[in-house]
């Protein structure tokens, strides 16, 4: 088996807990468009998913809602994200710096948006640390489908199975699996580790350091 040399990240819910300002912003966008309402479970349930999917996930039978969802959202998000603080999830900056330092290539797939998503790692100051940042406005087909994986490994040249594709969902894994990446998820993120299993993941972890011991192997 070809050796590890680069990696591609979700980034919320495997780098980031963004988990509860995105869980108050559904929340709030739902009032604000009238739509019935969901529990905590089910918001967290579709973390991973472009906004613009959402509503096809939550209301089946509420059709055309995608774009007035996704903008509403982005408008509260805004207001939200100010006084709500986001944090890494323990040892992501110390492990990124150090994979960076080992020579190996790195990148996010991720379904905000790009400019959100330039916003928070610069806000975090790894932006060294990335070769290329896929949004979910960067895509037409966003996870599980593996065009974020794709245009990443055409993008920097790099080959799928010397690639690891990490991340916190079940659409992450299919995502990376359907590219021909390896894959590997979190279990501290949203998704049960339960659905993790189910998705078929080559490794699952339990905390971020741990992803140096794969990239050693």
């Amino acid at each position: 088996m070809a050796p590890v040399n680069n990696i591609i990240f979700d980034f919320d819910g495997t780098l980031v807990d963004t988990a509860p300002l995105i869980v108050r912003t559904m929340q709030e966008t739902i009032r604000e468009l009238k739509l019935p309402e969901r529990c905590e479970k089910d918001c967290r349930a579709t973390i991973g998913l472009r906004l613009e999917d959402v509503p096809a996930v939550l209301w089946p039978g509420v059709k055309d809602m995608g774009a007035a969802f996704a903008q509403k959202y982005r408008e509260l998000f805004d207001i939200l994200k100010r006084p709500l603080c986001v944090q890494c999830f323990p040892g992501v900056i110390k492990t990124l710096q150090l994979l960076r330092s080992e020579g190996v290539g790195m990148a996010i797939a991720s379904s905000r948006s790009h400019k959100s998503l330039d916003e928070y790692v610069e806000q975090f100051g790894l932006q060294d640390c990335f070769g290329m940042l896929i949004g979910g406005d960067d895509v037409e087909h966003g996870k599980p489908a593996p065009e974020p994986v794709l245009t990443i490994l055409k993008g920097l040249g790099w080959k799928a199975g010397e690639t690891l594709t990490v991340g916190d969902a079940p659409v992450d894994i299919q995502m990376g699996r359907a590219a021909g990446t390896r894959t590997c998820a979190v279990s501290y993120g949203n998704g049960t580790e339960q659905e993790l299993e189910a998705a078929l993941p080559d490794y699952i972890i339990a905390e971020f350091p741990a992803l140096t011991a794969l990239i050693d192997n």
